[in-house]
């Protein structure tokens, strides 16, 4: 045998037991006294402070002895220098390695010049070290023992054996061995850095072996990894255990029905339901009973598993209302029924599927339609739509008759009325008696002089009397923006052309100018059963309900929307970003994200809100785009968060327009697990060994 000093007999070691090996694959490791040789087999022993020295070979061993026939020596044993009367290296951790290798020996496979790669520990507080700790050496790299798992497969070795003999658990084996088909050059790409495990993962989850080679490709010559296109090809047409209908449809329930599972076997995506009309089938069984007990009420009812139709011409959903037009009792009343309506939702929503669902679905659709139905002053819901929810299994949307008076229409300008559900109904405001002018014989000349010296004199006399001047101010606002009256400036005192903030196709968010229209719908009531003019009511106010009614009513004035990217108003967000710094405006304070916003983003721009958020969650990326809505809406909620954007201070804040809210998306979710450990989904639905079955034999 060639080597130097591998050749050197077991005497003359023992005089020189610090001597390095000559062999070129010996290099120091450490400048602490660790090396790192090639032994001969023959010159290692058991070191008699390794804490088992002594104890005899366990039943694993003979299995440990296959896998290093079949893969070779993954974790190179630590020895320290052999003393007067021992082996040339005595093994401070490695036994049962050692015990296996001399199955081998005896065997006849390997022979006592068998080489070994060993660690060398010289220090004596190193060598104590090692000798109580386990695997102090280098731990071997992942993508190594993932080629040597997949060469103890060709070896015809079982998922158990190599399992024991490794000491990893069965699934991890399972998960390794998947990743162990993957091309040559992605094994290489992950282990020189250039791909991450979450990466190769994806790459394992693909069908298609040449786009895997391809993709493996081009990360190993530093291209990067497109990403993008594997969770796009996973993503497409899959339907996942986070979809509403599996609010109602329960795992045994789907796979009593002859539904399938492909769980994820990375345990890191939820698991896919194979069989999305089996799923449909049963949300509709779920539903159907409640839905015709509606229909024998009278009700046209329409039950969709996906999105729900296109509202038909001559009927309007209700959605959200503030009680815009209710007389006194029919707000007391709408209330009410938004009360119950919410905790329908919060108990249908937390209970747990059961078998009672027609009743609690039929509890909430009746509070629901109550609620529609007072919202609009009693008038009749005829139609009720269903679709899956992922909060309460159903999310109802009523639908009611358009009454022909109050039917949109275009104006003389043929520009489209802003989108209003519910006209309120017109008003009428007292009107004082006040004598006709004399103009009989005057000029039209004559009768405009005059009133314009009358209007100079008023003017005079409101400026000398600022309290009454707010009142006219408050009156022209109330009766313009809240009773919808006079809004020309010909049918006021004063000259201002009034608008509320109310644009086409826009909708009303509850909790910003949502809670102001409900807050001036309950002044028109208190003036509606005061009986006196606007003015009168007005100045019958105290000083602080004035200050904050001219609030409310400048507030729904504002107008700083920008229909266009290349129409930026910057004199208008100029001043929009001064008041909110004079308000200290917070829109945290009373929203959040909600779906609605939210669905508007691309998927990028989600996980970039997660990133910014400090949440940055790795599974994201492979959600829907409607679960991952979800995802942020929840999130957000939690944190009270808002994108910066939405904040007009943030303009004039030191760090203010030119911080990306978008930076470092890609960072941002590269981390391991979603901080507050949010559930994805995986697990939910578990694969029954029916299902397993079935599922293998559709596969072949």
């Amino acid at each position: 045998m060639a080597g130097g000093n591998l050749t050197m007999t077991r005497k003359a070691r023992a005089r020189r037991p610090d001597h390095q090996t000559t062999d070129p694959g010996a290099r120091a490791t450490s400048s602490t006294g660790r090396r790192e040789i090639i032994a001969r087999l023959g010159d290692l022993d058991i070191a008699p402070e390794n804490l088992r020295a002594g104890e005899p070979a366990d039943d694993q061993v003979p299995q440990l002895a296959a896998t290093i026939k079949a893969a070779g020596l993954l974790q190179w044993p630590t020895a320290r220098p052999g003393r007067k009367g021992e082996a040339p290296w005595m093994l401070l951790d490695g036994r049962r390695r050692l015990l296996a290798l001399r199955l081998l020996r005896d065997a006849g496979d390997i022979a006592d010049d068998h080489q070994v790669r060993i660690f060398v520990e010289t220090d004596r507080a190193r060598q104590a070290a090692a000798a109580v700790l386990t695997n102090t050496a280098a731990p071997v790299h992942l993508a190594d023992v993932i080629a040597a798992i997949g060469r103890m497969l060709k070896a015809r070795l079982g998922i158990s054996e190599i399992s024991a003999a490794l000491g990893y658990a069965e699934i991890e084996i399972r998960r390794l061995a998947a990743l162990s088909a993957l091309p040559a050059q992605a094994l290489e790409a992950l282990k020189i850095g250039r791909l991450t495990l979450k990466q190769a993962k994806l790459l394992a989850r693909l069908t298609n072996r040449k786009e895997q080679k391809e993709l493996a490709e081009a990360a190993l010559e530093g291209h990067g990894f497109q990403e993008w296109r594997l969770h796009e090809s996973l993503d497409q047409d899959r339907v996942t255990a986070n979809d509403p209908r599996c609010r109602l449809v329960e795992p045994e329930r789907y796979a009593a029905l002859g539904g399938r599972l492909e769980p994820d076997l990375f345990g890191e995506r939820p698991p896919v339901l194979l069989d999305p009309e089996v799923l449909t089938r049963a949300w509709i069984e779920r539903v159907r009973p409640v839905a015709e007990t509606f229909e024998a009420l009278g009700f046209a009812v329409h039950v969709s598993a996906g999105e729900a139709p296109e509202c038909p011409e001559g009927l309007e959903a209700v959605g959200w209302s503030y009680g815009a037009g209710l007389s006194a009792e029919q707000a007391l009343a709408w209330r009410e029924a938004r009360e119950v309506h919410s905790r329908t939702v919060d108990e249908v929503g937390d209970a747990p599927t059961s078998d009672d669902v027609f009743g609690q679905l039929e509890a909430l659709i009746r509070a629901r339609v109550a609620r529609d139905q007072a919202a609009i002053g009693g008038r009749v819901v005829t139609v009720l739509v269903l679709t899956p929810s992922s909060r309460t299994g159903v999310d109802v949307e009523c639908w009611t008759p358009i009454e022909p008076e109050i039917a949109a229409e275009d104006d003389d300008e043929g520009e489209p009325e802003p989108v209003r559900h519910f006209s309120r109904p017109p008003m009428r405001s007292p009107v004082l008696p006040v004598p006709r002018p004399d103009v009989e014989g005057v000029g039209h000349a004559l009768h405009a002089l005059r009133t314009e010296v009358a209007t100079r004199a008023l003017a005079r006399a409101l400026a000398d009397r600022p309290d009454i001047a707010m009142t006219a101010m408050l009156a022209r606002l109330f009766t313009s923006l809240v009773l919808g009256m006079h809004r020309s400036p010909e049918d006021g005192v004063l000259g201002m052309v009034l608008k509320p903030f109310q644009p086409v196709g826009g909708r009303m968010i509850e909790a910003l100018d949502g809670a102001v229209h409900a807050r001036l719908e309950e002044r028109r009531l208190a003036w509606d059963a005061s009986g006196l003019t606007v003015a009168a009511w007005i100045h019958g106010l105290d000083a602080e309900d004035r200050a904050r009614l001219l609030a409310e009513l400048v507030a729904v004035t504002v107008d700083v929307r920008e229909a266009r990217t290349t129409s930026l108003r910057t004199p208008a967000r100029a001043a929009a970003a001064e008041l909110a710094v004079l308000c200290g405006a917070d829109i945290t304070e009373h929203w959040t994200p909600d779906a609605t916003f939210l669905q508007a983003h691309g998927k990028t721009e989600l996980v970039g809100m997660l990133s910014a958020m400090g949440s940055p969650d790795p599974s994201a990326t492979k959600l829907r785009k409607s679960e991952l809505v979800t995802r942020v809406e929840a999130e957000a909620a939690r944190k009270r968060w808002a994108p910066e954007g939405l904040d007009w201070s943030s303009l004039l804040a030191d760090d203010g327009p030119d911080a990306d809210p978008e930076a470092d998306v890609d960072g941002g979710v590269s981390g391991s697990s979603a901080a507050d450990g949010t559930d994805d989904g995986a697990g939910v639905f578990v694969v029954t060994p029916a299902g397993e079955a079935e599922l293998q034999r559709s596969r072949a």
